[in-house]
């Protein structure tokens, strides 16, 4: 039956279902070994990203089948890319290349965006059964969500997270695996000790959880690798901005969904753009 998705509590136990079937159909793939194949772009694809997507798409065409849903797979297979001032984003399993490798480093995102900004956002790790999520009363909550159990998680289960206050002496990063020199410049900048190389949106969850104090990227995404991640971190007292300070922002079809590079924080940037590094333009 069709809910009301401004109504993110109705919205989140919509999506407790269908977003654990998807984890136990990962897992089966992860743990029985992967075969992948190669997309337009180069980019590894598997029948896990595909079966997921297809299973999710597929569910929030029955919560919510007036809103639009721009998922990666779709759009890797030509689907169309036009405005919509209201939608999800969907990316059924990130962290294609480490599910492959055999690390358990992936995730599943669900978003809702509206007016450029996200709204709601969802993500379970399925190697680990931690799911985050973004709550009606604007703040973000973990909960096991756990894949071999019938029962799903009750409201008792849901523990209210919060980032924590950085310490300039002590910050510790998250880092994707493949982090490139000008990520490695800002940390410098910013006198980082500690930097954990990281696959995925886990990255976003565990600094919401307090567990970290930032992430930077300035290498190429997509809309649907990042929005969940910052809905959640921002309901957890974090911001998410692009090198130039300004708000991380959705919904930019004419550019096919990519992101420009942008830095998650634990709480206010740490980092002006006026402060001396070297980042590349995206795409250089």
């Amino acid at each position: 039956m069709p809910i009301d998705a401004k109504d993110h509590d109705a919205l989140l136990n919509a999506l407790l279902s269908p977003v654990r079937e998807a984890g136990r159909l990962e897992m089966a793939h992860f743990t029985k070994g992967v075969k992948f194949e190669q997309k337009a772009d180069r980019s590894p694809v598997t029948a896990a990203d595909r079966e997921a997507e297809a299973l999710l798409l597929t569910a929030l065409a029955r919560i919510a089948p007036d809103i639009p849903v721009v998922a990666e797979e779709k759009i890797a297979a030509g689907g169309v890319c036009e405005y919509a001032r209201r939608f999800f984003l969907v990316d059924a399993l990130d962290g294609t290349r480490l599910f492959i490798r055999g690390k358990p480093e992936f995730s599943i995102n669900v978003a809702l965006v509206e007016d450029g900004k996200v709204r709601f956002g969802l993500i379970l790790l399925p190697p680990s059964e931690r799911l985050f999520v973004t709550r009606a009363d604007g703040k973000a909550y973990e909960a096991r969500l756990r894949l071999s159990a019938p029962e799903l998680p009750t409201e008792a289960d849901f523990a209210k997270i919060s980032t924590r206050q950085p310490d300039r002496a002590t910050l510790v990063a998250f880092n994707s695996r493949g982090a490139g020199s000008a990520s490695t410049n800002l940390l410098k900048t910013l006198n980082v000790q500690v930097a954990h190389p990281l696959g995925s949106s886990m990255k976003f969850c565990l600094i919401a959880a307090g567990e970290g104090d930032l992430y930077a990227r300035f290498g190429e995404t997509c809309e649907w690798d990042t929005a969940a991640g910052q809905a959640i971190l921002e309901a957890a007292g974090g911001s998410v901005t692009t090198v130039d300070g300004a708000p991380l922002t959705y919904g930019h079809y004419d550019r096919r969904y990519r992101n420009p590079f942008f830095v998650a924080w634990g709480r206010q940037p740490l980092w002006r753009s006026s402060d001396e590094i070297n980042t590349p333009a995206p795409g250089a």
